[in-house]
């Protein structure tokens, strides 16, 4: 299966909205009734997500990055989220790899924070080259801590 990443439009929402609320994150901060829809549809309407799709233009996954997210100066990726049947196929950090190609033309960092519910992400992120600057208790949910991990272009 070959999969290419493009800018997204709002013609992928629903698989993206499949993606994410059947995700650990989705379930933990977008589990009420159209909370991800209405998220994803801002993200659409800023042109901030990219979406990885096969041959067949079947979404199988998306990124959102918010370009000046973090002290108004560098790149954070908000949202990674693949469909389930999709998932341990390389699609994430194909996605990754992209927004790095993209915005390290421009950047010279990338931030992102990964829950302290979700070990196999913050794995795959350390194995990719992102590092651990800190751990924010309680940032977006009380009882969840967030890690804020950065990379910087080599």
């Amino acid at each position: 299966m070959e999969i290419t990443v493009i800018k997204g439009s709002i013609n992928y929402i629903d698989d993206c909205e499949e993606a994410l609320v059947n995700s650990e994150l989705g379930k933990r901060y977008f589990s009420e009734k159209g909370k991800a829809r209405k998220a994803l549809e801002e993200g659409f309407n800023k042109n901030d997500i990219y979406v990885a799709i096969d041959n067949n233009n079947n979404c199988k996954g998306f990124v959102w990055v918010i370009l000046n997210g973090i002290f108004h100066m560098h790149p954070y990726v908000h949202i990674i989220a693949v469909k389930s049947e999709n998932r341990g196929q390389g699609i994430g950090k194909m996605l990754l790899k992209f927004i790095e190609d993209v915005y390290y033309k421009k950047y010279s960092k990338l931030f992102l924070v990964v829950s302290d519910f979700n070990p196999d992400a913050k794995r795959l992120y350390k194995d990719i080259g992102y590092s651990v600057i800190g751990d924010i208790p309680n940032l977006y949910r009380q009882g969840i801590t967030e890690c804020l991990m950065m990379k910087s272009k080599e």
